[in-house]
């Protein structure tokens, strides 16, 4: 799954479906249904990142950290069933022309950019796979697209089958997914790939109003060769009377391959 949580503002004058307070159980109770065997998060705050793994229970782990230069605050933290996935390494870099140091910003965006990537085996299958996650920038698009790059790259070099979670705050034409999904070592839109796709092609980011199905897909997974995609979906179901997030879940169940050796 990916899911941009949607960062916990506290503002009173916030419209009640955006109060934390009011979404929190619906997290919880999304997690609890669903329970994705590894989720990338984006927007989220340490104690939301904390609930999410709390609600799918206590095999759970995280990995990531915020993307300030102190590690605090908003992060993309990769959520995983440590019971099925055996983590053997991980790292998050600043997306920027100085990813060893965080909190830096040098493409025009705003604020920090990061991408987390960890490595696990399948313990049921002994397949080995990277997992990258990340948020772009939805204000500068030059930090977009040097983005999109440097995650095509670290797929490339993973050396393992590669899946992408990530807020990529960019639509299917856009140049950042262009970037992602052409060339060598491309990677495949999962929605796209997948042999069924169980809803429709909603609007992922739809601000807690009725999801359009027409609307735009900035929410992605991506796969590289190596992952078949089994079934996608996009999940616009309420929960108690409304969303847990202004944006929508995307979900897929994929199997990863053995690993091509030399």
């Amino acid at each position: 799954m990916t899911f941009n949580v949607r960062r916990r503002l506290g503002c009173a004058s916030c419209p009640p479906a955006d109060r934390w307070r009011v979404r929190a159980p619906r997290v919880r109770t999304l997690m609890g249904t669903e329970r994705p065997t590894l989720i990338g998060l984006q927007e989220a705050l340490p104690d939301q990142a904390a609930l999410v793994r709390d609600a799918l229970g206590p095999a759970f782990r995280l990995v990531g950290h915020g993307r300030s230069a102190t590690g605090r605050g908003e992060g993309c933290p990769i959520v995983y069933d440590a019971e099925r996935l055996q983590l053997v390494h991980w790292s998050q870099q600043a997306l920027s022309d100085r990813p060893d140091s965080a909190g830096s910003r040098t493409w025009g965006n705003p604020v920090p950019r990061v991408l987390v990537a960890a490595v696990f085996t399948d313990r049921s299958t002994a397949h080995s796979f990277t997992a990258l996650n990340t948020h772009l920038d939805p204000l500068s698009r030059r930090s977009r697209e040097r983005a999109a790059a440097r995650i095509r790259d670290r797929a490339v070099a993973a050396g393992t089958p590669v899946v992408v979670t990530g807020d990529l705050n960019s639509g299917a034409s856009s140049a950042p997914v262009r970037t992602l999904t052409a060339g060598t070592g491309a990677l495949r839109d999962a929605w796209v790939a997948a042999s069924a796709r169980l809803t429709p092609h909603w609007g992922t980011y739809a601000r807690y109003r009725t999801p359009r199905p027409d609307g735009a897909r900035i929410d992605w997974i991506l796969v590289s060769q190596g992952v078949t995609v089994d079934r996608s979906a996009i999940n616009a179901g309420r929960i108690d009377g409304g969303w847990p997030s202004d944006h929508l879940p995307v979900q897929t169940v994929v199997r990863i391959a053995a690993e091509q050796r030399a």
